[in-house]
C-alpha cells in the first residue's frame, strides 16, 4: 500500500501549499477537507516563504557571484606575494643581502623556502608581515626589492583584503536567510502536516483508493515502496497472458 511522504524541498513545499489554497478558493468553506483556520494560516504563510526563499536564493547567488572575483583576487595576492619573497631570497643566495634579513620579515633566519601561502590565514597573515618588514626597511634608506615593488605587493594585498572582508559580509547575510528560512521551513512542515491530517480524517471512511484520489487533489503525496513497485511491475507483466 503506497505511504503518504511529506515534502522535503522547498519547491515541493510550495507545491503543497499553493494546492492546498488553491482547493480552499476555489470551494465553499462548508465542503473543504480542512479547517477554515488553517486555510487563513496558508493563506498568511506562503508569501512570507515565497519570500524567504527568494532573499536566501539572493543572498547565496550574490555571494558565489562575488566568490569568483575574490578567488581571483586571492590567486593574484598569492602570486605577487610568492614573486616577492623568492626574489628577496635570491637576492640572498647572491650574497647582495644578508640571511639576517629575513627576520626583517618575520622568517626564520635559515628559511629559504616559501611560507606557506594556501589559507586565506597565511595570506593575510604572511602579507601583513612582508609588507611591514619591507617599509621598515625602506625606511631606514635600504635598497628596496624590486620586480616585483612592495607598492605593488600592497596594492594586490589590499584588493584581497577589501574582497576579502566583503566576501564575509556577504557569507554573513546568506547564513541569516538561510537561518531565517530553516525557521520558515518548519513552519510550513507543520502547516502542512496539519492540512494532509485533516484531508485524510475528512476521508476517512472512503475505500483507500478514493480517499487517496481526493486527498491527492490537496496536494497529499503517495508513494509506492520499492518492493510494491517490483510487485506492480511483476503484474502488470503477468496481465497480457492471464487475459489471451
Amino acid at each position: 500500500m503506497p505511504y503518504r511522504r511529506l515534502p522535503n524541498t522547498d519547491s515541493a513545499r510550495i507545491r503543497a501549499l499553493k494546492a492546498a489554497y488553491d482547493k480552499g478558493k476555489s470551494i465553499p468553506p462548508f465542503q473543504l477537507a480542512y479547517s477554515q483556520s488553517t486555510f487563513a494560516k496558508v493563506e498568511l504563510f506562503i508569501n512570507s516563504f515565497e519570500k524567504a526563499m527568494a532573499h536566501y536564493k539572493a543572498a547565496y547567488n550574490h555571494q558565489v557571484e562575488k566568490g569568483k572575483d575574490y578567488l581571483q583576487l586571492m590567486k593574484k595576492a598569492k602570486l605577487y606575494l610568492s614573486h616577492f619573497i623568492q626574489v628577496l631570497n635570491m637576492a640572498i643566495n647572491r650574497g647582495e643581502l644578508q640571511p639576517t634579513v629575513r627576520e626583517i620579515y618575520g622568517m626564520d633566519l635559515d628559511e629559504g623556502r616559501l611560507p606557506s601561502l594556501n589559507t586565506e590565514k597565511d595570506l593575510i597573515e604572511w602579507g601583513k608581515k612582508i609588507i611591514d618588514g619591507e617599509m621598515a626597511r625602506m625606511r631606514k634608506n635600504q635598497a628596496p626589492i624590486t620586480n616585483p615593488t612592495i607598492a605593488v605587493v600592497k596594492v594586490r594585498y589590499e584588493q584581497f583584503i577589501e574582497s576579502y572582508n566583503h566576501q564575509k559580509i556577504l557569507q554573513q547575510n546568506t547564513q541569516r536567510t538561510l537561518k531565517e528560512l530553516n525557521t520558515l521551513r518548519t513552519k510550513a512542515d507543520e502547516i502542512i502536516l496539519s492540512i494532509w491530517n485533516e484531508v485524510e480524517a475528512s476521508y476517512a471512511e472512503l475505500p483507500d483508493d478514493e480517499r487517496r484520489e481526493k486527498a491527492t487533489e490537496y496536494g497529499l503525496t503517495y508513494v509506492y515502496r520499492k518492493n510494491e513497485i517490483k510487485g506492480l511491475k511483476l503484474l502488470d507483466r503477468s496481465l497480457p497472458s492471464l487475459f489471451s
